[in-house]
């Protein structure tokens, strides 16, 4: 269980990136942060991992402050799949091993498998030994996510975190990494990041933010009736996305 209970934070300059945020999260829940860049919302996953601490309020775990917590313990419990991937230079194989080291070939690969990321990685010279460059330079943003993902996936964490888990990423692969979120979501705890309102619409609660606040929360269908931002913005959104389509099958029909 995550409580963030009166949290405040700023960084060395400027004013607070977070004003009084509180929420609380149970095991097995799908928690979406939805907002504009620079709304708070990695700055909310940054604070979980611990990578900084509070400026004011604290950060429950299990009802305990986790600045008390050993942070080799915590993190353990935790994957974490950022927007900005890294990649180390070694091979596939590898990379996603860092996610249990202790992982035999076969967990690594079915993690892949999972995330639709085993198809490209056998299309590559080595396969799972093939190398790569550091922070994965020699794959696409796309692959590299797959990569990513795949590593927190073999971690089996407790809380899972995806920061914009599928934005590099093709409409198929986008398509079974939600399937798998989905059924992970089952069993563990997720907080899910992302611009795409219509990947966040079965979270069991959704959080819309503003400017370092939680302007709005609620489910999907409780923030459509609320007829506030988020209801504007997934209504915009569903526009465009009408669009493209009509777009891309118009160009088809021309071929």
């Amino acid at each position: 269980k995550v409580e963030f209970r009166n949290i405040d934070f700023s960084y060395n300059v400027g004013g607070k990136v977070l004003n009084n945020i509180n929420f609380k999260v149970n095991p097995g829940d799908k928690i979406a942060l939805v907002g504009a860049t620079g709304s708070g919302k990695t700055t909310i996953i940054s604070l979980l991992s611990r990578f900084y601490d509070p400026t004011d309020g604290e950060i429950l775990v299990d009802g305990k402050n986790i600045k008390y917590v050993d942070l080799y313990s915590y993190r353990s419990q935790m994957g974490i799949m950022l927007q900005d991937t890294f990649l180390f230079s070694s091979t596939i194989m590898e990379n996603i091993r860092y996610g249990r080291l202790d992982a035999t070939d076969e967990e690594v690969i079915n993690a892949a498998k999972a995330v639709n990321a085993h198809e490209f990685i056998m299309k590559l010279e080595n396969g799972y030994d093939t190398e790569v460059n550091e922070r994965g330079s020699r794959l696409s943003l796309g692959q590299r996510q797959l990569v990513s993902f795949a590593r927190a996936l073999l971690a089996n964490p407790r809380i899972l975190i995806l920061d914009e888990a599928t934005s590099n990423i093709d409409m198929e692969s986008e398509e079974m990494i939600m399937n798998v979120i989905r059924e992970l979501s089952k069993t563990k705890m997720i907080l899910f990041i992302s611009h795409r309102l219509s990947n966040v619409v079965d979270s069991d609660c959704i959080y819309m933010m503003k400017d370092g606040i939680v302007a709005e929360e609620g489910t999907h269908e409780q923030l459509m009736c609320k007829k506030g931002r988020y209801q504007h913005l997934f209504d915009k959104q569903k526009e465009l996305e009408s669009y493209s389509a009509n777009m891309l099958w118009n160009e088809s029909l021309k071929k």
